[in-house]
């Protein structure tokens, strides 16, 4: 049985690489860690509630 026959409904299967400036970078990331999240999902709410708000505009 192939990997992509295991998946489970909502893993994540793609990447968005951006660039920025390290000192920022960093200091987002002990923030998140501040809050007990992750750099990661607050950058996919973000993405998720930014597409809800500009839904249809277009």
């Amino acid at each position: 049985m192939s990997k992509k026959s295991d998946k489970k409904p909502g893993n994540k299967d793609a990447q968005l690489i951006l660039r920025l400036d390290k000192g920022e970078r960093d200091a987002f990331v002990a923030l998140c860690k501040e809050m007990d999240t992750t750099a990661a999902r607050e950058i996919r709410h973000f993405i998720r509630k930014f597409m809800k708000k500009n839904a249809g505009k277009s």
